[in-house]
């Protein structure tokens, strides 16, 4: 293939670089976002929140920044922007608002159509640009790494925020492999080591997410915060639309690290409203990580070059990782309501068992 890798993937995954803009220069009229930023965590704890967001004058994205040096900073406005957009239709304790406010539709909008993506706050600005490393050296990874943007004040969001981050940081070790399969020739002896490697990062992956119940309380997830990612449903998107919108809320539905996987292994999921959703999922990516899938896509399947130990050692990694996500999704949430939409909107539960045996069924008998 002639498809070239870009160095970040295979050194952070789908994780932006450089890090992330932390906040805007202090001279900028972009300041104001980190200030509303900083005190968003707060301003939800008033009834009057709503009326204080529609009154600000939130400044648009400067029409001249389009260059690609200029992207970390839009990446920071986008993620403000989403969060206040959040935090205005599903502020907790108040009825859910039917009107985003042109002061904060009009620059949303504005800045998504420039990331050719829909405007709401979607996994990318809620974990993928939404996180600093205390010690520029160290790894990305948990103790080194904090979040920019919160809804509340608890860590419990701090820390279901970063743990994402730091299994989309390990993802380079599955991208070293996928650069090998796209720039080397096939030999007898490249797929089993490259699968091996990769299977091994799944594990480290399935062991980081286990580490959610370390700081998270399922009962402060559910009450607290999560409400703030969720879907909106007819929504009217104030002097941008009169027709009421709907947009998926934040999900890791749409991380692009399984569809990643799904694409290289060739696991056959059966067509259904489940694949049509999942297909959907994907217009809440970052382009360039849609490039990547697309051209693993067009990889040969591996499964007859793989030795079957090592071939259903990934696929079961794989499962395990969906299989411990289940169990999250059944003890955070399904325990505690009737529901049985995710964030994004979906049916979760039916679907991700379908997903776990779907994965499992691809093994070499």
């Amino acid at each position: 293939m002639n498809f070239i890798l870009n160095s970040s993937f295979t050194q952070r995954g789908f994780l932006p670089e450089p890090d992330p803009a932390r906040r805007f220069p202090s001279d900028s009229e972009l300041a104001v976002l980190d200030e509303l930023g900083r005190d968003l965590p707060s301003l939800l704890q008033d009834p009057g929140c709503r009326r204080y967001l529609r009154e600000q004058q939130i400044p648009f994205w400067p029409a001249q920044r389009n260059r690609s040096q200029d992207l970390p900073e839009l990446q920071l406005y986008y993620l403000r922007l989403g969060f206040l957009a959040s935090a205005y239709i599903n502020q907790v304790g108040e009825p859910r608002a039917t009107v985003l406010p042109a002061n904060i539709a009009h620059p949303l909008c504005q800045a998504c159509a420039l990331l050719e993506r829909p405007p709401i706050l979607s996994y990318d600005g809620y974990a993928l640009y939404n996180w600093k490393r205390f010690r520029p050296e160290g790894p990305i990874a948990l103790g080194n790494i904090d979040t920019l943007q919160n809804f509340v004040h608890l860590y419990d969001e701090h820390w279901f925020i970063l743990v994402h981050v730091e299994i989309e940081a390990l993802a380079a070790g599955i991208f070293s492999g996928i650069n090998r399969l796209l720039c080397e020739p096939w030999q007898d002896d490249l797929i089993n080591p490259i699968l091996q490697a990769i299977g091994a990062t799944v594990w480290r992956q399935v062991t980081v997410l286990k580490r959610i119940p370390e700081r998270m309380d399922p009962a402060l997830y559910y009450r607290t915060f999560r409400p703030y990612i969720r879907y909106f449903k007819n929504v009217v998107y104030e002097g941008v639309k009169q027709a009421p919108m709907d947009f998926r809320g934040e999900t890791g539905a749409q991380s692009s690290l399984m569809p990643l996987l799904v694409a290289l292994l060739k696991i056959p999921h059966q067509r259904s409203s489940l694949t049509e959703h999942l297909a959907d999922m994907r217009r809440y990516m970052p382009w360039k990580h849609l490039q990547v899938i697309k051209a693993v896509e067009e990889l040969p399947e591996l499964r007859p070059y793989a030795e079957k130990e090592i071939y259903n050692s990934v696929l079961e990694a794989v499962a395990s990782f969906r299989e411990f996500h289940y169990g999250l999704a059944w003890e955070y949430i399904q325990k505690r309501t009737d529901d049985p939409f995710g964030t994004g909107g979906t049916p979760y539960i039916k679907w991700l068992k379908q997903l776990i045996d779907e994965t499992r069924a691809h093994q070499i008998s």
